[in-house]
């Protein structure tokens, strides 16, 4: 089975220019944990999720901040060298990428690095249960 018959297309991404807010506003919003962030030609740079969130709140007191943390930008708190797979990848390619690195999903780019998709843990469970939908 390839990745593009379980992943989630077209998914909401990040742009750089976001501040912690727009992350902040937007998982609140959408029923998403993991927003992709993609730079002003489209291409995955990072990679942001409500974990990352919970960390620098959590740390929020501890930290000596210029602006408050809901203005500052979002490249404070993404993840970059982000693990991305391919529409036609093999599932069990994204399985690994999730489990090797330890997160809840991966994004799925196309040859140019455009964002197309993303997989989740959520995605890879559905398809082994069979409930593709």
């Amino acid at each position: 089975m390839l990745v593009k018959e379980i992943m989630t297309e077209g998914p909401v991404v990040a742009r750089l220019t976001w501040t912690v807010e727009d992350v902040v506003r937007t998982l609140e919003e959408l029923p998403f944990r993991h927003l992709p962030v993609v730079d002003s030609a489209g291409e995955l740079v990072g990679i942001v999720s409500d974990r990352d969130l919970r960390r620098v709140t959590a740390k929020a007191d501890d930290l000596t901040l210029k602006l408050p943390l809901h203005r500052r930008p979002i490249t404070d708190l993404m993840s970059t060298g982000v693990v991305s797979v391919t529409p036609e990848d093999d599932v069990d390619t994204a399985i690994d990428a999730i489990l090797d690195n330890q997160v809840g999903a991966v994004p799925v780019v196309n040859l140019d690095g455009g964002v197309v998709g993303i997989v989740s843990y959520v995605d890879v469970l559905r398809c082994a249960h069979g409930r593709l939908d």
